[in-house]
């Protein structure tokens, strides 16, 4: 049932965007056809990943002299997070930047990056990806998702928000905090004493606002963009996952592309990476001030006393994922 409404809605999408993809045709007057490529971010306009979409498009637009450019869709209003990387391996969606958290449905290892207090800092994140680890894994997604991996920014360390002080392990114990819907999140927070709760991104505002969960894990910046400041009191500065984010493309939509076309696309990514991730690391610190300003209050959680109840997320996800690549991450040099 879910997939043939999958199927009926990348139907759908495909009369609604069509023409959104002509890449080699020529015009009655001998001209190529511009190409429009739909672009899926998770976020409003003006967020994080707005900045790198924006950036992208720009690039592109300057590498093809107009002849390339990129329709943003904004707050998954395309589909959920899951639903968007089922639909560009579909070819019924083009691209999309956002979090990298369904991605350990078709590919296991992705699952490390929701190992809990795996990455030291950011430098250690990226010299995973940009390295050996993250090339091997990129190249199996585009095997097995039918999508292309063009480079990365991010969402950064998460934080947790709620309606009430999180200063320990304990001051979890009992709460529904949402967790994507991915299982390694699950095992993580009910590890720590909650009641981990999968839930797709659309449905946070209101499952908080309803108080049908009483937190969830993401982003500052994201907290600040998408309102949640309005419906919960407290962060707790946890940072217990990174979540990188793939700047995205369909496989099928990229090999129908002309060898310059698909040069431009990877030059404008590689222009996108360090401007995305700057980005985010601006609207982290802007998020903070705006956060305080109104209302909230901040903690920092005893990380250890959290780290001690991952023992047996690593027991059952360590052999899943892959002990040789888990050890090759935690002894990388960067």
């Amino acid at each position: 049932m879910k997939f043939s409404k999958i199927i009926l809605f990348g139907l759908i999408l495909l009369l609604t965007i069509s023409g959104c993809g002509n890449s080699a045709g020529k015009s009655a007057k001998g001209k190529s056809d511009k190409v429009v490529l739909s672009l899926s971010i998770p976020e409003p306009e003006g967020a994080k990943f707005d900045v790198a979409a924006k950036a992208f498009k720009e690039k592109l637009e300057e590498l093809t002299d107009g002849e390339m450019t990129v329709t943003i869709h904004y707050n998954n209003e395309l589909g959920g997070e899951r639903e968007v990387f089922e639909l560009m391996g579909m070819n019924s969606l083009d691209m999309s930047i956002q979090s990298s958290g369904p991605m350990g449905n078709w590919v296991k290892e992705f699952n490390m990056f929701d190992l809990p207090f795996l990455f030291e800092n950011r430098e250690h994140v990226y010299a995973t990806l940009e390295g050996e680890v993250g090339k091997e894994l990129s190249q199996k997604f585009e095997e097995e998702a039918n999508v292309k991996i063009l480079g990365w920014v991010e969402n950064g360390f998460v934080a947790t928000s709620s309606n009430s002080a999180i200063n320990s392990v304990e001051d979890v114990n009992g709460l529904k905090i949402r967790v994507q819907e991915n299982e390694l999140q699950i095992d993580t927070w009910n590890a720590y004493g909650a009641d981990a709760t999968p839930m797709a991104w659309t449905e946070v505002f209101t499952g908080l606002q309803q108080r049908v969960i009483d937190g969830h894990s993401n982003s500052l910046a994201t907290i600040q963009t998408s309102k949640i400041f309005e419906v919960q009191s407290h962060v707790a500065l946890l940072e217990d996952r990174f979540s990188p984010a793939p700047i995205a493309i369909s496989k099928a939509k990229f090999d129908s592309l002309t060898k310059e076309q698909q040069d431009a696309i990877v030059q404008a990514a590689e222009h996108t990476e360090p401007i995305g991730r700057k980005a985010n690391e601006d609207k982290i610190k802007e998020a903070r001030e705006f956060l305080e300003e109104n209302g909230i209050q901040f903690t920092e959680p005893d990380k250890e006393q959290f780290k001690k109840k991952t023992e047996s997320v690593y027991k059952k996800w360590a052999p899943q994922i892959g002990e040789e690549i888990i050890k090759k991450v935690q002894n990388l040099d960067y």
